[in-house]
């Protein structure tokens, strides 16, 4: 390897370092996303994924035992409980659907939700914590963070599904 190209690599393996260096940790990213108690939420989810809003349905009240919202989805990345490419059909409670932001066709979502219950419902373990609008990619928060830095400057930081994942799985195996 010639000189110039010894310290081209040079250059880029200190950039590089020094970039990494000053990225947030993945687990602090959680902390932010998922609020402080981000570890017991991801012990305590059944299913942990990010996927592709397929259809968000009520069938009528008269034909279930319990009033419920049906939400079909393709499994894009796989975290815990489930298989990528898999198709779910989960079911939550109406009234906790109230309670957090509705989901429609197309969207992306990070989920983390409970395992199901002996009547078939779930929902995400922290409420709208727990259900991560994800942008047109399906791999990135939809909104960035912004932290501060100084008294008139703010960061954006843009947080990726790839960094809650290794956080999530780092907690789930603790």
């Amino acid at each position: 390897m010639s000189s110039p190209c010894k310290l081209a690599a040079w250059v880029f393996l200190c950039l590089g370092s020094a970039v990494a260096a000053a990225q947030p940790s993945d687990q602090l990213l959680a902390a932010r996303v998922l609020g402080p108690q981000w570890r017991k939420i991801a012990h305590a989810a059944g299913m942990v994924f990010s996927g592709t809003v397929m259809s968000v349905e009520a069938p009528p009240a008269r034909a279930q035992a319990v009033p419920a919202i049906q939400i079909k989805l393709r499994v894009d990345r796989a975290i815990a409980g489930v298989k990528a490419g898999e198709v779910l059909t989960i079911r939550e409670w109406a009234g906790a659907w109230s309670m957090h932001r509705p989901m429609r066709a197309g969207q992306h979502v990070l989920l983390l939700l409970y395992p199901p219950s002996s009547l078939g419902l779930t929902s995400p373990v922290s409420g709208a914590r727990s259900q991560i609008a994800l942008d047109a990619s399906g791999t990135r928060l939809a909104a960035p963070l912004k932290e501060r830095k100084t008294w008139d400057t703010q960061q954006t930081v843009i947080v990726s599904v790839l960094q809650l994942e290794r956080a999530i799985r780092g907690a789930r195996e603790e």
